[in-house]
């Protein structure tokens, strides 16, 4: 009986040593989008509050960590429609609002900042 159970921990534990981590190119365009949206002076709302920027990273970064663990972003657009586009409690859209400008989906504000971080050339640099 328990030869079994041993067998499938082993099979699932190989399983979850052949998943590879985020690229370093893929982290580095991440990590930029996490520190252009810190040092923004926009705004984050989740569940109908609104969040300043520091309060999104520390919710996104925790969320990236979460899938990180379980080996499921591989690129900077994983991590945007994993992780940053809505709450996984309700389904709702992430937000983002900067300024008097009109709040923007937060999936839309990423990618346009993420096309403008790979035109640039700072995301693979890691600035």
């Amino acid at each position: 009986m328990r030869l079994p159970i041993a067998v499938s921990l082993l099979f699932a534990a190989s399983l979850t040593a052949l998943a590879d981590p985020a690229p370093p190119a893929a982290r580095a365009e991440i990590n930029a989008l996490l520190t252009k949206l810190q040092t923004s002076a926009c705004e984050f709302s989740r569940n109908g509050s609104w969040y300043g920027a520091d309060q999104a990273r520390s919710h996104l970064q925790t969320k990236l960590n979460y899938l990180e663990d379980r080996n499921a972003v591989q690129t900077a657009e994983q991590f945007i429609d994993l992780a940053a586009s809505g709450s996984s409690m309700s389904g709702k859209p992430y937000l983002v609002r900067c300024g008097a400008s009109a709040p923007v989906e937060s999936k839309v504000w990423l990618t346009t900042e993420l096309k403008a971080l790979r035109a640039s050339g700072k995301a693979a640099a890691g600035k």
